[in-house]
């Protein structure tokens, strides 16, 4: 690593555990749709009714409905249907996990060109993760996309430290170096300030640990598969690794490759743009 990337990294590890990095805070409209969600009572209209003050996340759960993998024979044109045909739950954690495109906002063009390359793998990771639980797992398919949503969210406070530190912004070697070295501490540190469920809490920082090996297929797995998967026929390192030598790949036993599961997975990819 060179001097700068190091520098750097040491004043971020630094101001992580004094606390003095400002850290992004969760969407007003994702706290009310938790705070909704968390009521056993809920009914769907109330939910819709909170869902429906964010115009563009309410667009964006119709079309997931109507998406490939979730089509029905008829297609669902408003927020009430769409969130009764994936139930409460479900549609407040999607809703919760699209709504991180909120944070991605950036001062200067190279920050938030940066930003939509994270937010645009994110997507495509998501709906993966998403595509792989429903198939091929009992876990809840709504807690793998929103695992897909937020795995490489601690590059966001890195991003915004960049703005303010010009030697950084302007020196991209250095910045991805720092980008993979921390993202995954920053994540966990994030995720676990907003509250996020234990499951998920600790996907920024096991996701990229290729030799971790859960007593059972978790979330971490989906979306470390769905990250490979995501980055093969890619340039990225991780287009080197051998994924039927994972762990996490041994666990789900599936042939990601074979015609169906590609056009299946290659669908999914984009089921949450």
């Amino acid at each position: 690593m060179n001097k700068l990337a190091e520098k750097v990294q040491q004043a971020l590890v630094m101001a992580i555990d004094n606390d003095d990095l400002v850290l992004p805070t969760l969407p007003e409209v994702a706290l009310r749709i938790r705070q909704a969600a968390e009521d056993p009572e809920i009914s769907i209209s109330h939910l819709s009714k909170v869902i429906s003050r964010d115009t563009a996340l309410s667009a964006r759960l119709i079309k997931v409905v109507n998406s490939p993998l979730l089509r029905a024979s008829q297609e669902v044109t408003d927020l009430h249907t769409a969130i009764t045909r994936l139930g409460t739950n479900y549609s407040s954690n999607l809703a919760i996990g699209l709504v991180m495109e909120q944070i991605f906002h950036a001062r200067s063009e190279v920050v938030a060109q940066k930003m939509r390359d994270v937010w645009c793998r994110s997507l495509e990771v998501a709906g993966v993760s998403y595509a792989l639980c429903r198939r091929h797992s009992h876990l809840k398919a709504d807690q793998a996309a929103l695992g897909g949503l937020v795995h490489q969210i601690g590059v966001l406070p890195i991003l915004t430290y960049a703005e303010d530190h010009y030697e950084l912004l302007s020196d991209p070697v250095s910045l991805n170096h720092v980008i993979e070295s921390i993202h995954p501490l920053l994540g966990d540190k994030l995720l676990g300030g907003w509250d996020f469920p234990e499951m998920l809490a600790k996907l920024p920082g096991q996701y990229l640990n290729l030799e971790r090996d859960s007593a059972r297929l978790d979330y971490v797995d989906l979306v470390q598969i769905a990250v490979l998967y995501c980055h093969h026929n890619t340039d990225h390192p991780l287009a080197k690794v051998d994924i039927t030598s994972v762990p996490a790949m041994q666990k789900l036993q599936v042939d990601l490759y074979s015609e169906k599961s590609r056009a299946e997975l290659d669908e999914a990819r984009s089921m949450f743009y």
